[in-house]
């Protein structure tokens, strides 16, 4: 693999990007981006290397991502997302995920897009959703793998946008996380 280019070389100070480990880095292309630029790329260390091509089995080594998911860099919040999501068993990556507000399109960059299309989220009223929205729900819902029905009226808080489905969001009831339909939801206030 390449060696650092001097703005990447900077940009990490000589520690990795992902889990502050100080080793021989290497850049890694954050896909679909082709890496024409420091801007696209992450330092990373050979174990980031290695559990980044396996992310699920690697899932112990990625609780680091609670620290890096709050980095300036695009690259490296894109990256942190995207592994972070990768991890759907793991209530910890979760709550990472959800203590965080990401740009749009960095979302978009993390879940296969360029960040140049936009999805845009709208309530049963026609009301424009912005992620970090409260909504409520407009009728009962049965959850779907819990054992529960979410009542009318229910607020959620914090909705996460799901970055390539319109008519979708995510957000926390009951301590779960789960997809709602925005035909079902109306955005509060």
């Amino acid at each position: 693999m390449s060696s650092l280019s001097s703005a990447l070389e900077q940009r990490s100070a000589g520690r990795c990007e992902l889990c502050d480990t100080a080793a021989n880095l290497v850049p890694f292309t954050v896909a679909p981006k082709e890496g024409h630029s420091a801007d696209e790329q992450v330092a990373v260390c050979p174990t980031c290397l290695n559990a980044l091509a396996e992310p699920t089995a690697h899932a112990a080594h990625w609780q680091c991502l609670t620290g890096a998911i709050w980095s300036e860099t695009p690259a490296v919040q894109a990256l942190s997302y995207k592994t972070l999501s990768a991890l759907t068993g793991e209530d910890w990556a979760a709550e990472a995920l959800e203590s965080v507000e990401f740009p749009e399109n960095v979302v978009s960059w993390a879940t296969g897009g360029t960040g140049g299309e936009t999805v845009i989220h709208k309530d049963a009223f026609g009301n424009e959703l912005a992620a970090g929205d409260a909504v409520l729900l407009t009728q009962n819902l049965n959850v779907k793998g819990a054992n529960f029905i979410a009542p009318k009226g229910t607020l959620v808080k914090k909705i996460r946008l799901v970055a390539d489905n319109a008519e979708q969001i995510e957000g926390k009831i009951n301590g779960d996380t789960i997809v709602i339909l925005t035909k079902f939801v109306k955005k509060q206030g």
